[in-house]
C-alpha cells in the first residue's frame, strides 16, 4: 500500500534539496569504501593529519561549525555553534526549546562519552495525562497541547559539553547565530514548504508569537525571504553573557512556562521545573561488530540498536548471500531489534533497561536463530532466559509514535576529536508554542501515551521527571585499533535506527561509498510491515522482492532521513549529506 496518512505526509515534506555533494578532505578517495584502516599503534593527538570536517543540515550552520574549527575549536565548540544556528534557520527540526544527544570521541585518550540533554517531564506530569474518559487523545490534539512540552535540555547540554571539551570562549560560540538572527537569514525551501500544511493541521498560525513570526500579515513565509529574529538574538546574547542561568531562570524561563500553561490543554510545567533541569553524562554503549567497535547513545536513546542490528544481520546472512539475501537479513535484523527496543527501552533512571544483555553475542545468536516469519508481527525476546539471569521485567505493550522533526550533524576537528549529535523538538515545529524567539518541544508525546490503571506499565510510561524514550541514535564507530572510523546518524522519528544502520551496513558490507549509502533507498522494518522508499533506485525492485518473499510491504514515495556521515580512510576523510534535506559538508586543514 502507499503511505497516505496525514500524520505521515507532513513528516515527508522536508525531502527537497538535491544540491548536496560528497566531500573529501584532504584528498579524493575511490568510490567503494575501503576496509577500516589497520595500523600497528594507536595515533596520538599530534599525529592526526586529516584536517577537519563538518556535515550539517543547513549551509549557514555548516559555515558556523567551520568557523569554529578554523579558529582551532574542539568538535564540541563547532557542534554548539552549528546547532545554535540550526535553531534559527531550521526551527521545524530542532532548537533551544528542545533537547538532544551528543556522542563525543576524544582522540587523545580514545574514549567515547554520551551526553544526554533529553527533555524531562514536568513534576506535575501523570501517566494518564493524555487519556480522556478512558480513551487516548488523538495524536494531533496531544501534539499541540501544553501537556506535550517537556523541560528543554539543549542549553544545559551545550554547557555540559563545553565544560568538558570546549576550547573556545563560551560567548564566541553564539556569534554566528546572533549575527544571522539580527541581520537576517534566508528562509529555505524546507522551512517554507512546511508552513501551508502546518496552518491546516496545527496551531502554528494561531499561537501568539509563532503566528506573527511564521505568518506575517497572515501569509506563510516564502522561500528566499530575508528573515530576522531579534527575540532569538536577545535570548542568545543573554545566554552568551550570563550562561545557562539566563535560560533556566528569570524572564526566559517565565516565558516558557507561560507558553506551556496557555490554553488549550494547558500543561503543568513551572519555572521550578525549568530551573531544576540537569543534563546527564552517561557511558556510551559500545559493542563489537566484525573488526569494528560501534559506540552510540544509551537509553533513553535507541543507539544500542546499531549494535543489535549489525550483529543480528551477520547472524541472519546465509552462506554465499546475494544482495537480495543481504537486504532480507537487514530487514529481519531490524524487525527483531525494534521489537526488543519497543518493549524494554525507557529512562534508565526510572526503569532497568537490560542493554548489556540485549547486545550480548549469546542473546544475539539465539534471537537470530528464530527470525519472525515475513508476514507475522515480531515479538520481543527475553535475554534472561538465554543468559541465565533473572527473568526480564514484565512491561505493558508500547507502540509510541515519533514524528520526524529532528536534525543530525557529524563533526571531526583538526585534532581528530569527533561529535555525533542528534537534536530535536520532536514533531515539526514542536508544540507550536512560542517563547522568547523560539518554539517549545512536544517531547512528552514520545512517552507511551496510553495508560490503563491496573495493567502492566510500559517501560516508557509518563513519569514525573522522566526522560521519554528516543529513537535518536548518534553513532561513532572505531576501528580495530580504537581509532576513529565513522561518524553517522540521522533524524527521522522511529525510523532513525533504520536510517542510521543503513549507512553502517551499506558502507562496511555492501561496498557502497558514503554518498551511495546515504542515497540508497531507506528500508524501515518496525512491527508487522516493512516500509520501502520507492522513489529512489532500486527502491521499487526492493519493494517487489520483499513483497514476493511474503513481507507486508508499504511503499513510500519519500523518506525524511537527514543522514550526515563522515568516514575516515588512510587517504583522508570522506563526508556526505543527505540529498533529502538541505545539508552540506565543509572541510579544511
Amino acid at each position: 500500500m502507499r503511505l497516505t496518512a496525514a500524520v505521515l505526509s507532513f513528516a515527508m515534506l522536508a525531502a527537497c534539496s538535491e544540491s548536496n555533494q560528497q566531500a573529501t578532505a584532504p584528498e579524493q578517495t575511490p568510490s567503494a569504501a575501503p576496509a577500516p584502516p589497520a595500523q600497528s599503534t594507536p595515533q596520538s593527538q599530534p599525529d592526526w593529519d586529516k584536517g577537519y570536517m563538518a556535515a550539517v543540515a543547513n549551509p549557514d550552520a555548516t559555515d558556523a561549525a567551520a568557523t569554529m574549527l578554523e579558529r582551532g575549536g574542539h568538535a564540541v565548540d563547532a557542534a554548539i555553534a552549528a546547532h545554535a544556528v540550526l535553531g534559527l534557520v531550521e526551527p521545524e527540526s530542532s532548537g533551544i526549546g528542545g533537547g538532544g544527544f551528543m556522542v563525543v570521541f576524544d582522540e587523545d585518550n580514545g574514549g567515547v562519552t554520551f551526553l544526554d540533554g533529553r527533555e524531562t517531564a514536568p513534576s506535575g506530569a501523570t501517566a494518564d495525562m493524555f487519556m480522556r474518559d478512558g480513551e487516548l487523545m488523538g495524536y494531533l490534539d496531544a501534539w499541540q497541547s501544553g501537556k506535550a512540552a517537556g523541560v528543554p535540555g539543549t542549553i544545559a547540554l551545550y554547557k555540559q559539553a563545553h565544560d568538558k571539551y570546549g576550547k573556545l570562549p563560551w560567548a564566541d560560540l553564539f556569534e554566528p547565530a546572533i549575527r544571522l538572527a539580527s541581520e537576517g537569514f534566508t528562509v529555505t525551501a524546507k522551512m517554507a514548504g512546511y508552513l501551508p500544511q502546518m496552518a491546516e493541521i496545527t496551531r502554528l498560525d494561531d499561537n501568539p508569537g509563532a503566528r506573527e513570526y511564521f505568518y506575517p500579515n497572515g501569509q506563510p513565509l516564502q522561500a528566499g525571504t530575508l528573515k530576522q529574529n531579534p527575540e532569538y538574538a536577545e535570548t542568545l546574547r543573554r545566554v552568551a553573557e550570563e550562561g545557562p542561568s539566563a535560560f533556566y531562570q528569570g524572564e526566559i524561563a517565565e516565558a516558557m512556562a507561560a507558553a506551556v500553561q496557555a490554553a488549550p490543554e494547558a500543561g503543568s510545567m513551572t519555572v521550578a521545573d525549568i530551573s531544576a533541569y540537569e543534563a546527564v553524562e552517561r557511558p556510551a554503549v559500545c559493542g563489537e561488530w566484525r573488526s569494528l567497535n560501534i559506540c552510540s547513545a544509551t537509553p533513553p536513546s535507541s543507539g544500542a540498536m546499531q549494535i543489535m542490528v549489525a550483529n543480528l544481520y551477520d547472524q541472519l546472512l546465509p552462506e554465499g548471500a546475494t544482495q537480495d539475501d543481504k537486504v532480507r537479513a537487514f530487514v529481519d535484523a531490524q524487525r527483531l531489534a525494534y521489537a526488543d527496543r519497543d518493549y524494554y527501552f525507557g529512562d534508565p533512571d526510572q526503569v532497568e533497561v537490560p542493554v548489556s544483555q540485549l547486545i550480548d553475542p549469546r542473546y544475539i545468536e539465539s534471537r537470530a536463530a528464530s527470525p519472525t516469519a515475513p508476514g507475522d508481527m515480531p515479538m520481543h525476546g527475553d535475554p534472561g532466559m538465554v543468559l541465565g539471569n533473572s527473568a526480564a521485567a514484565v512491561w505493558g505493550p508500547d507502540s509510541t509514535f515519533e514524528a520526524a522533526g529532528t536534525t543530525h550533524f557529524s563533526i571531526v576537528d583538526s585534532e581528530g576529536n569527533a561529535v555525533s549529535a542528534t537534536m530535536t523538538v520532536e514533531s515539526p515545529f514542536g508544540s507550536a508554542r512560542w517563547a522568547a524567539g523560539f518554539l517549545m518541544n512536544n517531547e512528552m508525546t514520545d512517552f507511551s501515551r496510553e495508560y490503563t490503571a491496573g495493567s502492566p506499565e510500559p517501560a516508557n510510561m509518563v513519569r514525573p521527571g522522566a526522560r521519554p524514550r528516543s529513537s535518536m541514535s548518534p553513532t561513532i564507530i572505531l576501528d580495530e585499533n580504537q581509532e576513529l572510523y565513522m561518524v553517522t546518524g540521522s533524524p527521522g522519528g522511529n525510523s532513525i535506527p533504520a536510517y542510521t544502520a543503513k549507512t553502517v551496513v551499506g558502507i562496511v558490507d555492501w561496498g557502497l561509498s558514503v554518498q551511495e549509502a546515504i542515497d540508497f533507498p531507506n528500508i524501515i522494518a518496525r512491527g508487522e510491515s516493512v516500509r520501502v522508499e520507492i522513489n529512489r533506485e532500486p527502491g521499487q525492485n526492493l519493494a517487489d522482492m520483499l513483497s514476493e518473499a511474503g513481507y507486508n510491504v508499504s511503499e513510500s514515495d519519500g523518506e525524511n532521513s537527514g543522514l550526515h556521515v563522515i568516514l575516515v580512510t588512510d587517504e583522508g576523510m570522506i563526508g556526505a549529506a543527505d540529498p533529502r534535506r538541505e545539508g552540506t559538508v565543509a572541510s579544511g586543514m
